[in-house]
Formats: structure tokens, sequence, C-alpha cells
């Protein structure tokens, strides 16, 4: 079973940076792609950022040019460079691990503890 632990949110300004670090346990092999989701404060889910085995990334529109998903294989874990923070990214945010199928994400392990992104500003 696939196991995922998030660390490295806190408390932000606006314009500052974080990266988000996914430490990733188990059986890895049934998937072929990372993603990362965010539940900002009372609102949905929504999904972030993906990579595929392969490197290629896809993200949520309000965060292109600012957020970076990247894997390191060897390490088993799974990054989220986020830059030019603003009020609207403060969301709890979560690893995962997943495939890649037509363009479309799907998720096959259950989600971690997740980590805060708040806004101190």
């Amino acid at each position: 079973q696939v196991r995922v632990v998030e660390s490295g949110g806190g408390s932000v300004q606006a314009g500052e940076s974080l990266t988000l670090s996914c430490g990733v346990s188990g059986r890895i092999t049934s998937s072929n792609a990372a993603g990362w989701y965010r539940q900002p404060p009372g609102k949905q889910r929504e999904l972030v950022a993906t990579i595929s085995r392969g490197g290629r990334t896809d993200y949520l529109d309000s965060v292109k040019g600012r957020f970076t998903i990247s894997r390191d294989s060897a390490k088993n874990t799974v990054y989220l460079q986020m830059n030019g923070l603003k009020h609207d990214d403060r969301a709890v945010y979560y690893c995962t691990m997943g495939n890649l199928q037509g363009g479309t994400y799907y998720r096959n392990v259950g989600w971690g503890q997740g980590d805060q992104v708040t806004d101190s500003s």
C-alpha cells in the first residue's frame, strides 16, 4: 500500500515562496504520475499540479508560472515549489500518486494528512 507524507507547509506573506515535499513509500509501481491537490478554506479540493513518470507537467491555470512540480525518483520524493504566493493560495495541500490516462489524472492512493499553507500578512 502506498503512503504519502507531506511536509514544508507554514505561514508566509504574500509574494514569498515555499516548497512542499512529499515522501512516498510502498508499492509505487502501480502509479505512473504524481499530483498535488489543495483545499482552500470553505472550498472543495482541487487538483493543482501533476507530473508524469516522464516528467511532463500540468498545472491549474491560477498557479501557472508560479508553481513548479518536480520529482526525485531516487529519493521517492515529489516537490511543489510555490513562488509569488497569493492570498488565494491559502489551503491544505495534499500529495498523491496516480495515473495519467488520456490527459486526465486519476488518484489511486488514499489521502495523506495534508500540509497547511497560511497567509501571515
